[in-house]
């Protein structure tokens, strides 16, 4: 016979307080003492116990989970999209997807409405950088609400599936500076989001490792755009002599390498023979450019069917699971938009993509 989930009567009688003082801590009303509103959370926590909608069926059949992306038209999210769905289908959840778009109140507000729609848990990639208003996760975590981050939110304890950005990124400047390259730029992302300093950092690992100086004037702030890339582009190349333009850039992710190599053939500059150029993520249509562009390959479609079954298995656990972290490996694609600059040079391996991918879980 299956156990029943605890109900907030069983969080009161464990805690040794009111219905009342449960649903104050729970609606973050009320004057309960900081005393009482710990042993309340920790009874919450211990018996796994989680808050409904009001009127909803304890008979009801559909199953839900949320999605929640950062951007709507980066062809990276529809791979996390179908590895989400597939997974939850699997499992008899339907996914219901959103996207803050970068926006802190959109995330908010897209949260907000998932939950009013009764899903069972959330799986999210969050818009953070040093001024984010991230309250709404520990809310979450408050009402002890199942979520897993595809982006690590600090101070947050949830679990989380993720790449190692920064080693992604080295391994990227790496190939370069074994190929000749001493001048090298890397395009930024957008500052919401920590994947974006976290492969400034791999950059700064890798040159700091040879002879080459990075510093912040090497850094050109992009965004996580085709638009952004192309701006950017321009602009940068436009406002240097030749002697003074980097011959290889890496950028944050395919769609910003995408928009530099436009602007790179506007202004007369061939990719790769006047500047090399590596993109992150691995989107599907880089294979069939003229110049297929080398990038670095993050497994989005497994990450996101990790993410959901840890999701799931969270939801449908009777007692609390701890946080999990898994990461896995970001491998860089050798294509045809670097060159060498070195006299004499191996012949490049043909065109890969990873064969297997391997986690490591912390």
């Amino acid at each position: 016979m299956k156990s029943k989930r605890p109900t907030i009567d069983d969080v009161a009688r464990q805690a040794g307080v009111s219905k009342a003082t449960v649903s104050a801590v729970l609606n973050n009303t009320g004057s309960v003492k900081a005393t009482t509103r710990d042993q309340v959370v920790s009874v919450i926590e211990l018996l796994n116990y989680r808050p409904t909608q009001l009127g909803r069926s304890a008979a009801r059949r559909v199953k839900s989970i949320g999605l929640l992306i950062k951007e709507i038209d980066n062809p990276y999210y529809a791979e996390i999209v179908l590895g989400a769905r597939g997974l939850a289908s699997q499992n008899g959840y339907t996914l219901l997807v959103a996207s803050s778009e970068g926006e802190y109140d959109a995330e908010r507000r897209a949260i907000e409405l998932l939950q009013a729609k009764d899903i069972d848990g959330l799986v999210a990639t969050p818009v953070l950088d040093e001024h984010a208003d991230l309250s709404h996760f520990f809310e979450l975590k408050r009402r002890n609400f199942p979520f897993v981050l595809l982006e690590e939110v600090l101070g947050v304890p949830a679990s989380l599936v993720d790449v190692d950005n920064s080693a992604g990124s080295r391994k990227a400047v790496e190939y370069l500076i074994d190929q000749g390259h001493t001048r090298i730029a890397h395009f930024a992302g957008p500052r919401y989001s920590m994947h974006s300093q976290e492969r400034i950092d791999g950059v700064r690992h890798a040159c700091s490792a040879s002879r080459l100086i990075f510093t912040d004037y090497d850094i050109v702030r992009a965004g996580a755009h085709l638009i952004d890339g192309y701006r950017a582009a321009l602009e940068y190349f436009q406002a240097r002599p030749e002697s003074e333009r980097p011959t290889a850039v890496t950028c944050y992710n395919d769609l910003v390498a995408i928009g530099v190599c436009r602007a790179l053939r506007e202004l007369g500059l061939g990719v790769p023979d006047d500047v090399s150029v590596i993109g992150f993520d691995d989107i599907p249509v880089l294979e069939y450019f003229p110049t297929p562009l080398t990038t670095v390959h993050v497994p989005k479609f497994r990450m996101a069917e990790i993410a959901t079954g840890m999701l799931i298995r969270h939801v449908e656990s009777k007692t609390a699971i701890p946080p999990q972290k898994v990461y896995l490996d970001a491998e860089l694609v050798i294509r045809g938009s670097c060159r060498s600059l070195r006299a004499t040079t191996p012949a490049t391996a043909a065109a890969r993509r990873p064969h297997q991918e391997s986690a490591q879980t912390r």
